[in-house]
């Protein structure tokens, strides 16, 4: 079962998301919370795999929350940012903050619970469309200054083989596994194998911040 930690300051909102994840049979609701400081003592105590957290909450927000869960070492947790608002600051303070995800919450029923899976999985969840943002804000240099200063820090890609610079070229395309696999002529068992050697080497904690470090680099 993925254990799911639930963040937001509206009762009503966390009770439909926990109709929602737990009719998918494979996914528990073990904790609540109403705002991001309850949020951090929740996920130290709870250890879910798994956190969707609001933004807009009070006595802490959700991206600092995000950030304080994520550098606490015995937390494991993917963080999942879920806000009422598309908005590039929303979504690269998450990033900024370690966040592996960022939905909508009008998202269908469907996304959500896939959303979950994935983020379960190790994997980001940002949507294609959504990760061509960050790239093209990152290549145009339109990125906020403190986004290029975290990321900035992490090592070139000296270290990588010439199959999994090829992966990264990919990913930083915002190619799923798929369709790496058949770019490459190669089996997706295969192409994870390669994704996992590179997010490893370039210290980089998911395949949306590897992209985005591809362009910091000038690697595609």
């Amino acid at each position: 079962m993925i254990r799911v930690l639930l963040v937001d300051d509206h009762a009503v909102m966390r009770a439909g998301f926990r109709t929602i994840l737990e009719a998918a049979g494979d996914i528990t609701v073990v904790g609540e919370a109403a705002t991001g400081r309850e949020a951090v003592a929740a996920a130290s105590v709870v250890r879910p795999d798994v956190i969707c957290m609001d933004v807009q909450m009070p006595d802490m927000d959700g991206l600092e929350a995000t950030r304080l869960i994520v550098a606490d070492p015995g937390v494991a947790a993917g963080v999942i940012v879920v806000t009422t608002f598309d908005r590039d600051d929303y979504l690269f303070s998450a990033l900024q903050s370690g966040a592996s995800g960022f939905l909508l919450k009008n998202a269908g029923s469907d996304e959500l619970v896939a959303a979950v899976r994935v983020v379960a999985a190790g994997d980001a969840l940002l949507a294609p469309e959504v990760t061509r943002r960050v790239i093209e804000r990152f290549a145009g240099g339109s990125v906020p200054s403190a986004v290029t200063t975290v990321d900035s820090r992490w090592a070139p890609a000296d270290a990588l083989t010439d199959r999994e610079a090829e992966v990264l070229r990919l990913l930083a395309q915002a190619r799923s596994n798929a369709e790496i696999a058949q770019e490459l002529f190669i089996g997706e068992a295969t192409v994870k194998t390669h994704v996992s050697n590179v997010l490893q080497k370039l210290g980089a904690r998911d395949r949306v911040h590897a992209a985005v470090l591809a362009h910091l680099h000038g690697l595609t």
